[in-house]
């Protein structure tokens, strides 16, 4: 993806690294790269999203997330196909994944957004997971930097997510980058039911 803009992520990538530097995995972070995927990268992200969903401790009280009702094949082609899926790679190893779109979910438009500015000039990030050999080295702050480095890319003025009520790890992830509460609302969605989302945003 080039040279990162945001001096916050080169320093998360440079603090994971030393802190882990005896281990394999903190000896490949610098090395890790941030990339668009391509079709050919479908299979290999959905089977990471499984793994996800199969071997991260507190899935079912955290994201809900049910494979097949979110994500699934259609969503995660469907961000293939627009460019807006990225993997966080360790060589031909998926250490992360997350699809960075403009603002398009009328959803969105129900929330009083701090920043008054067009959905051009949204990014949002959705489906961020760090697989589970990848957990516990600080790669979801880096991957959470990265995406506020993609919006600054390109000329975004606010980068605004969504998590469930229930997700409060990602809440204190997500405020830990400046991130700040907008809102709630009650939704339906496919693998909760009716259930409380939180809105999120950071002015860029």
């Amino acid at each position: 993806m080039g040279e990162i803009a945001n001096k916050k992520a080169i320093e998360l990538i440079k603090r994971a690294k030393e802190k882990h530097k005896q281990t394999k995995i903190g000896k490949s972070i610098e090395a890790m790269e941030l990339v668009q995927a391509t079709p050919e990268d479908f299979h290999k992200l959905r089977d990471a999203y499984k793994d996800v969903i199969d071997r991260t401790e507190g899935v079912k009280e955290t994201t809900r997330w049910v494979y097949g009702k979110h994500p699934t094949d259609e969503m995660i082609q469907g961000y293939i196909d627009s460019g807006y899926m990225y993997i966080y790679t360790d060589g031909d190893r998926i250490a992360g994944m997350m699809a960075v779109t403009p603002s398009k979910d009328e959803v969105y438009h129900q929330i009083e957004w701090k920043q008054k500015v067009s959905d051009e000039e949204v990014s949002v990030v959705h489906i961020l997971a760090v697989t589970p050999d990848y957990q516990g080295y600080g790669l979801g702050d880096v991957m959470v930097s990265l995406a506020i480095d993609l919006a600054m890319r390109n000329h975004c003025k606010s980068i605004r997510l969504d998590s469930l009520a229930s997700n409060t790890p990602a809440h204190h992830l997500y405020k830990k980058h400046g991130f700040e509460f907008r809102g709630k609302l009650n939704l339906m969605a496919q693998n909760t039911g009716w259930t409380d989302f939180f809105f999120f945003e950071k002015d860029l």
